[in-house]
């Protein structure tokens, strides 16, 4: 989708120019950049380690072209997100074709169905891997050649913008450095977190520790020098880099500004909750994580302001969005993880009261920054999100829905050292509906795009899985064959049976393409979208989530409308509630026009019907 609101993509140099100025870090910079090693070391380690840090942006600015110099000077962070931006999420591999590689498959799809719709490709990891499908990296700095080449990226990047995971938590236990630091090479005996025997982590602490798994958190791995027990957050072939060691920190920026170079819009910092571990506390979301978190924001402010970083904190809602910092300094973007779950709950029982109270006090911290409003993930639907919004019997409720739908649930270590579920592994499809229901496919696919037209009108950025777009069920068989609960969500489609599904008019993802396209294509048409824009929550009716969306500048408003119930439902708004004296209020998708009368506007909504008013007279 080109944007006419940002420039082209100016692409990096591939080689370094060093007959062009270098980089003058500015004082102002220069010195938060200090402070922040200090802060995560010392004053004498921060100065000995920020001229390596200087020398690290120095050689990425020489790879900048004076055109792209340019652009970023004037680069304006409030312009970063519009109504134009929805993100698709996918791995590389999830289509596959016989004529090209995975990731040239996926650029001719988005040439084609998703075309115009769609402006920002989130592609999951795509280095070569040991484990856990591309979140366990052997090799940071390459693409895996079974997806295909930097050159496949690039090509993507074209005409899209992209978004790349920084996997910066750990790293493959077959990684070059893993297995140097076994060999015991002397540059590399602090590059995870180990001990010398499990003793030295007793269990008071280990009673502490914040564990997204039940594994555990020490994996034991024989080394020149002896058995090492390595730090091992989320598997045992995913060993926890060491950030106490400076020369790690130093290594990711590095590894974050290739990223940049190689096309990243976007970055995502995964499972950064756990990055920075201190004996004696929970380990999780600490002061020292935040402020590697500022100091990865000064780099890109420096070298590359345009480029911005997204947290994936799956943690309870309060703790998720501390990761915005003060609107200013952390992330400009989170993921926003309270919503699935309540998306699921609202559509389980017909009621949007607990969403709709929910939105009311979102908060947005400043104009940089925003929510990415997604629905579901390549893991499925994570439930930590909704840990104090929804009460435990609400959340279990919600898990006993899903497993009647065929979906699995992942566990983590709870406080109190017992499993505690940590995500349903589901297909969106799968979630919402049941083959076996009875239900006319109408019906079904009517439930769907309304749960999905949500991510759409909430103020942020939406995201939409691969599977999240198709009529994808849960499959439990392929959970059978893999061991993995996960893989549930993860089948690799047939580029000629997406074709043929796509091209007969009956199926139901034929039904779905075109409702979706249509509330995609009002969305990034109209600025009463805009991220930056107003937003608020009428409640009109337990079964009705309402959101009246107002533009930036105040001169367009949207009311949306969504029944989240299978009745018919009659809406009755107070004019009063709308800002518009309007008395006719046309609906962009179906095209009816809805009079005021007495200072009231009503309309009646079928099941799962969506409407999307605009004041025309």
């Amino acid at each position: 989708m080109t944007d006419k609101a940002r420039p082209p993509r100016v692409p990096y140099r591939e080689k370094p120019d060093y007959t062009k100025p270098l980089l003058m870090v500015p004082n102002e910079a220069r010195e938060r950049l200090r402070k922040r090693l200090a802060f995560l070391y010392s004053a004498e380690v921060a100065d000995q380690y920020l001229p390596e840090l200087e020398r690290i942006l120095k050689v990425h600015y020489a790879h900048k072209p004076d055109e792209l110099i340019e652009q970023d000077r004037g680069f304006n962070p409030a312009a970063r997100f519009t109504e134009k931006d929805i993100i698709m999420i996918t791995y590389g591999d999830l289509l596959r074709g016989k004529k090209h590689s995975p990731l040239a498959s996926l650029a001719y799809f988005l040439k084609g169905p998703l075309k115009d719709v769609i402006n920002t490709i989130h592609i999951l990891p795509f280095f070569p891997y040991s484990s856990d499908r591309g979140f366990s990296i052997t090799d940071f700095r390459s693409v895996d050649p079974k997806l295909g080449s930097w050159d496949d990226i690039r090509e993507i990047g074209r005409e899209f913008r992209l978004l790349f995971d920084g996997v910066l938590n750990h790293a493959s236990s077959q990684s070059l450095g893993f297995q140097e630091f076994l060999n015991g090479h002397p540059r590399f005996n602090d590059v995870v977190v180990h001990y010398r025997s499990p003793d030295d982590l007793p269990p008071e602490q280990r009673r502490l520790i914040r564990r997204p798994r039940t594994s555990d958190i020490l994996t034991r791995f024989d080394s020149i020098n002896g058995p090492r027990y390595v730090w091992t957050t989320f598997s045992s072939d995913q060993v926890d880099l060491n950030y106490r060691n400076p020369l790690v920190l130093l290594f990711v920026i590095d590894v974050l500004l290739l990223y940049v170079r190689r096309g990243a819009d976007i970055i995502r910092l995964d499972a950064v909750t756990y990055l920075w571990r201190e004996l004696g506390t929970d380990c999780a979301s600490l002061e020292q994580t935040h402020e590697i978190i500022k100091l990865f924001r000064d780099v890109l402010d420096v070298v590359a302001p345009g480029v911005a970083l997204l947290t994936e904190t799956n943690v309870p809602h309060e703790e998720n969005i501390s990761y915005f910092g003060n609107g200013r300094e952390e992330a400009q973007m989170v993921y926003n993880f309270a919503l699935p779950p309540l998306v699921l709950h609202t559509f389980y029982r017909g009621d949007c009261t607990a969403l709709s109270r929910w939105a009311l006090q979102l908060a947005y911290p400043s104009m940089t920054t925003t929510y990415f409003n997604m629905l579901d993930t390549h893991d499925g639907v994570g439930l930590q999100g909704v840990k104090n919004i929804l009460i435990r019997e609400e959340i279990d409720a919600i898990i006993e829905r899903a497993i009647s739908h065929n979906a699995f649930v992942s566990y983590k270590t709870g406080a109190d050292g017992k499993d505690e579920a940590y995500e349903i592994n589901t297909t969106w499809w799968g979630a919402l509906n049941r083959s076996e229901s009875g239900e006319a496919p109408t019906l079904q696919v009517k439930r769907f795009v309304a749960s999905r037209s949500i991510s759409l009108v909430l103020k942020g950025v939406p995201g939409i899985y691969f599977h999240g777009m198709l009529d994808t069920e849960n499959d439990p068989e392929v959970v059978k064959r893999t061991g993995s609960r996960r893989d549930i969500n993860r089948t690799v489609i047939d580029e000629e049976y997406l074709d043929r599904a796509l091209s007969d008019p009956d199926s139901r993802m034929s039904l779905i393409r075109p409702r979706l396209r249509k509330l995609a294509e009002i969305r990034t048409s109209h600025r009463a979208f805009h991220p930056g824009g107003g937003q608020k929550i009428i409640m009109v009716s337990p079964a009705v989530f309402s959101v009246l969306r107002v533009s930036p500048d105040g001169d367009e408003r949207f009311l949306t409308l969504t029944n989240v119930a299978g009745q018919e439902t009659l809406v009755e708004i107070a004019l009063s509630e709308l800002g518009s004296g309007a008395g006719v209020w046309g609906d962009l998708i179906s095209g009816r026009e809805h009079e005021v009368r007495e200072n009231v506007l009503r309309l009646r909504l079928e099941p799962y019907d969506i409407a999307w008013l605009k004041p025309l007279s």
